[in-house]
């Protein structure tokens, strides 16, 4: 008989991580069962829904019969994640919260904790998203400490493991996924890879997870859920009052109370027009929010667009970029949008390298600050 592997699965009180954890048990691993708290604060009906969540995923471990761990990362998301989604929300960017939590918390603090205090020989998760490796190659990664210095060997990694899209394409969620490390990737599982959404639900009805089963979809910020966007963000950023200007003749259509509120594409509500405007752009030096009539104006698509310097699952960026300083691969800004073909150049700024992907394709800002996007992120087809 062969050793029993330990995995240690990501428990949120939801239908997705009490299946994976299901899953995991009936393929014969020894399953540890751990509930994050990231955030300490009561929702606006005074409900502590953490609380809720933490009681729901108790539960499921107790009908499963493995063991609950409760850590928190409270201290952590604040510093690593809130704290910068309020500096780029003020500089008048859109950052993604689901994303950057899952780089800094969920699949680094977590991941470690799984592997190194709990002693687990990977970590799980209710993703709907797969990889290039098998369960079993899971348990064959070694471990490889980071560098030491600024330079790594190139031989660490000649294989690296790839993300790929789940068998649900409507619940693809390898978008929130694009920015974790090489070495969490390597060492986790995700049970629903192979699986859709109805089906889940059903392995999770004939298991009598009805508790979990009634709750609604999880939504909102990561770790914080569902709000209303713009009165909370302004708990923790002074308002800043500006005008809504219309980009056509620069007509003062309204007032807002901070450009931070807003997310390119949105609607803006401003009362008295006939017509619904849209986000186009923010001035965060004058206030000015300027927007435009119709969701399909001009000045909502871009045929180009700049990013920050990419990071490349795999770690190397691909020989072709290297080697001509363009790719052609496909993007998306949120979740759910349909993969949009782009040419990726390699170009300087100010002396330093950036990355920038161009294409004839002419790309729209969705609506909404509810589930922000960033402009920022893109994946390669081969990744994704």
């Amino acid at each position: 008989m062969g050793l029993m592997r330990h995995v240690v699965c990501a428990m949120s009180g939801g239908v997705d991580s009490s299946v994976a954890a299901l899953l995991l048990k009936r393929r014969g691993y020894s399953v540890t069962g751990v509930f994050m708290k990231n955030w300490d604060s009561l929702d606006e009906s005074g409900t502590c829904a953490t609380e809720r969540d933490c009681e729901d995923a108790y539960r499921v471990c107790q009908s499963l019969d493995i063991p609950f761990h409760q850590v928190s990362y409270v201290k952590e998301y604040w510093h690593d994640v809130f704290s910068n989604l309020l500096k780029e929300y003020e500089k008048g960017g859109t950052p993604n919260p689901d994303i950057i939590c899952n780089k800094h918390i969920k699949f680094n603090h977590f991941h470690k904790y799984a592997i190194d205090t709990l002693g687990a020989d990977a970590m799980a998760t209710g993703h709907y998203a797969r990889t290039s490796q098998e369960d079993d190659e899971v348990f064959q990664q070694p471990h490889i400490p980071p560098p030491t210095t600024l330079f790594r060997d190139r031989f660490e990694i000649r294989n690296p493991v790839r993300l790929y899209i789940g068998a649900d394409r409507l619940k693809d969620q390898t978008f929130f996924l694009s920015q974790i490390s090489q070495e969490a990737l390597k060492r986790t599982m995700f049970p629903l890879a192979g699986l859709t959404k109805e089906f889940v639900k059903k392995i999770a009805a004939e298991a009598g997870f009805d508790h979990v089963l009634k709750k609604k979809e999880s939504m909102g910020i990561c770790f914080i859920g569902k709000r209303e966007f713009e009165n909370f963000i302004l708990e923790y950023l002074e308002p800043k009052p500006g005008n809504f200007v219309s980009i056509e003749d620069g007509t003062v259509l309204g007032k807002h109370r901070g450009w931070f509120t807003l997310t390119l594409g949105q609607r803006a509500r401003i009362g008295g027009l006939k017509k619904s405007m849209f986000v186009v752009d923010k001035d965060i030096v004058t206030g000015d929010v300027l927007v435009a009539p119709d969701t399909n104006h001009p000045h909502l698509y871009r045929d180009t667009m700049r990013t920050d310097r990419f990071h490349w699952l795999s770690v190397d960026p691909p020989p072709e970029l290297v080697r001509t300083q363009m790719l052609e691969c496909h993007f998306r800004f949120i979740h759910q949008m349909p993969l949009v073909r782009c040419a990726l150049q390699r170009g300087r700024v100010s002396g330093q390298r950036e990355d920038r992907p161009a294409g004839p394709q002419r790309t729209h800002a969705p609506e909404g600050p509810r589930a922000p996007g960033s402009r920022r992120t893109a994946q390669r087809a081969a990744d994704a």
